[in-house]
């Protein structure tokens, strides 16, 4: 049954490359009848759950509570996309965002839930090195805004260069991966050469030294959760 209901599980999960906008497009038909299906393995599993917990037990565990709001709500918004289908009326499938609920709250996924509730436990205690990370952003984008911003600077496109906050915001935070690194500070640099060096220190302070330290509490914080979950045994 465990085997059953992981392959459902994953078969339920993987539709979202198949449904529209899709990778490998597959009839609207098709994908549905497939998410049916593996809705009524879920509430059969449901159901062989309620057969042998007490009616008490059953519905005061909030795993079972999920798993049917979940089947209901992927159940209502599989008939609304299809009447609105059905009259050519563009829609989108709200429900895929719970999926994952089935694959958390099953019983059979106790290590899942273990490794998620860490998670969660988590959170809270990375919000001060986030926090001082989006503030090191928003006060490298102010400076930024200061320095470029009324040299009437063009992007290699013919566009404005960093006049607008939110963009410069964008475009530094998309720096901390490198992703748009070196064309983000070219620009400056051919204006001077020395505008460099704001570029250098901010991947410096917010790549190398903030990324690193966020990395760092999040592992530790993970750990230590995870063993407090476990008993004390060492998860090294």
């Amino acid at each position: 049954m465990r085997t059953v209901t992981y392959f459902f599980i994953f078969l339920n999960l993987s539709l979202a490359v198949f449904e529209e906008p899709a990778v490998y497009p597959l009839p609207f038909l098709v994908t549905s009848l497939i998410e049916v299906l593996c809705l009524l393995v879920f509430f059969g599993r449901l159901t062989h759950f309620a057969k042998v917990t007490l009616r008490n037990v059953f519905w005061k565990d909030t795993k079972n509570i999920c798993i049917m709001v979940a089947i209901l709500l992927s159940l209502t918004d599989l008939a609304i996309y299809g009447v609105l289908r059905m009259y050519n009326m563009r829609s989108i499938r709200w429900s895929r965002i719970v999926r994952p609920i089935f694959l958390i709250n099953f019983a059979e996924s106790r290590q899942i839930r273990r490794a998620f509730r860490s998670i969660r436990n988590t959170l809270p205690e990375i919000t001060y090195v986030f926090l001082l990370f989006m503030f090191s952003l928003l006060m490298f984008s102010l400076m930024a805004l200061k320095l470029f911003g009324e040299r009437n600077l063009q992007t290699a496109e013919g566009l404005p260069y960093f006049k607008n906050y939110l963009e410069i915001v964008f475009d530094l935070y998309v720096l901390v991966t490198t992703a748009n690194s070196p064309d983000v500070m070219m620009p400056a640099f051919d204006f001077s050469s020395w505008y460099a060096l704001f570029f250098i220190a901010f991947v410096i302070v917010n790549t190398y030294i903030f990324m690193s330290l966020f990395l760092a509490v999040v592992y530790n914080n993970y750990k230590k959760h995870l063993k407090v979950m476990f008993g004390g045994v060492n998860c090294d």
